[in-house]
């Protein structure tokens, strides 16, 4: 298992803090075209807080790629508000009461309002999309939507209390879900920032990876919650045995995911996305 070193967090934090604060600023900047709308509160409050790992991988992949403007933010902007809109939904199927230690998006706006919220974010994207000439980014952008819903319903069809849920099912609902988005931020970042199909390819596989990696690393920091996928995991598996597996996936990922960025040339960027890849399973938040 990747040791945590706190040290190691902090300086990330650091490293990243202009990436982080340029995604803050294009967030602020598309929600204000909806400023008169009645939509906006929501949209703020739905927004707020966050780590932005995925804009942040949007980001440094177009720079790893030689991109050297801020072509890519919009795209980056779309994936964040693909990522808010799934917390709604997510919420609300899963019953949550509250996220990121505030209430949750139905519990604060009602049922009715948060669908329709979530509606409007989703049209929110498609505007971003149209922006860009190139039909490759509303394409990987469909493709994410589509793989998520997938992977919600696969969860949705889940009985936690019966199910026995084998871990190649497990990576396949985790990487639908979650990890697709990772792939599509990356992936568009290659493209966006003018990468070869070589480096897209590869862009977009570190993405998967290491969207899975996150996600099997959140699952242990969440271990004990009622959550519908690792209970189910728990009807075929002893649970010291899950905790271990899960451990190793982690470790496995990662480590999958920074050989994927051999055709990247050595630079910040690049260093920066290995750093993000330890950064994303060492986190304890």
């Amino acid at each position: 298992m990747v040791e945590r070193d706190p040290r190691f967090l902090d300086e990330i934090t650091i490293k990243t803090k202009d990436y982080l604060d340029r995604t803050s600023i294009a967030i602020d900047r598309e929600l204000e075209r909806y400023a008169n709308s009645r939509f906006y509160g929501p949209l703020k409050y739905a927004l707020e807080g966050g780590k932005r790992i995925r804009p942040m991988a949007a980001m440094l992949s177009a720079e790893s790629v030689g991109s050297k403007d801020d072509s890519i933010l919009d795209a980056a902007v779309a994936v964040e508000l693909l990522h808010a809109e799934s917390i709604i939904h997510d919420d609300i199927i899963d019953q949550e009461v509250s996220r990121r230690g505030k209430a949750a998006f139905h519990v604060r706006y009602g049922y009715s309002a948060s669908l329709l919220t979530a509606d409007f974010v989703f049209s929110m994207i498609l505007a971003v999309a149209a922006r860009y000439h190139d039909k490759r980014v509303a394409h990987t952008l469909s493709k994410a939507a589509l793989r998520m819903c997938e992977g919600e319903y696969m969860e949705l069809t889940i009985d936690p209390m019966t199910y026995k849920l084998g871990w190649d099912e497990y990576i396949d609902i985790i990487y639908n879900k979650t990890a697709a988005l990772f792939q599509t931020a990356t992936e568009l970042g290659a493209t966006i920032g003018g990468g070869t199909n070589e480096q897209i390819e590869a862009l977009s596989n570190y993405g998967k990876y290491l969207g899975i990696a996150y996600q099997v690393h959140d699952d242990m920091l969440d271990w004990g919650a009622k959550d519908k996928v690792t209970m189910a995991l728990k009807q075929s598996n002893e649970e010291s045995s899950i905790i271990s597996r899960l451990s190793s996936l982690t470790d496995s990922y990662a480590g999958k995911a920074k050989e994927q960025l051999s055709p990247i040339h050595d630079g910040k960027a690049k260093r920066l996305l290995l750093e993000l890849t330890d950064f994303s399973v060492q986190r304890d938040f």
